[in-house]
């Protein structure tokens, strides 16, 4: 699959997460292997001290790691989270923020991903948390079925 087929397929999933539209995240871009995503500074995402919450960041991270292992799956198969660790590193201070997943292990059944996350403030790139992430391939393409 190229570049352009790769970032159609993880678009068109992306825009049916609401979880995402909720935070107001973007797919910044997504190759085979990695995928970024973007999260404006918004009131809405922060917590009681005016940070970014650590769950809108680790939504992000947690999505962008999918996201890295469904750009290496063949048609017909996609992928669940079942496990995940973050590390906060940093307090999430910034105008925007940046999750940024990729591939470190891609198996039959299971795909190990590490996840990044930086807060961009006055056009610095911070790191504020990591991620390992374990995601297992199923069949379909993401919808709910009975």
């Amino acid at each position: 699959m190229n570049e352009d087929a790769v970032f159609a397929r993880v678009r068109e999933s992306f825009s049916r997460q609401g979880m995402m539209a909720a935070l107001g995240a973007v797919l910044d871009h997504a190759s085979p292997g990695r995928v970024v995503i973007g999260l404006p500074f918004s009131p809405a995402i922060t917590q009681q001290h005016g940070f970014g919450h650590a769950g809108a960041i680790a939504s992000i991270l947690d999505s962008a790691c999918g996201y890295a292992a469904l750009t290496l799956m063949p048609e017909g198969k996609a992928v669940l989270t079942s496990e995940f660790k973050i590390n906060l590193l940093a307090p999430a201070a910034g105008e925007r923020f940046e999750a940024e997943g990729r591939i470190i292990r891609a198996g039959k059944r299971q795909h190990v991903a590490m996840g990044e996350a930086f807060a961009i403030r006055n056009g610095t790139r911070k790191s504020i948390a990591v991620m390992l992430a374990t995601l297992v391939v199923v069949d379909g393409e993401g919808g709910l079925s009975n």
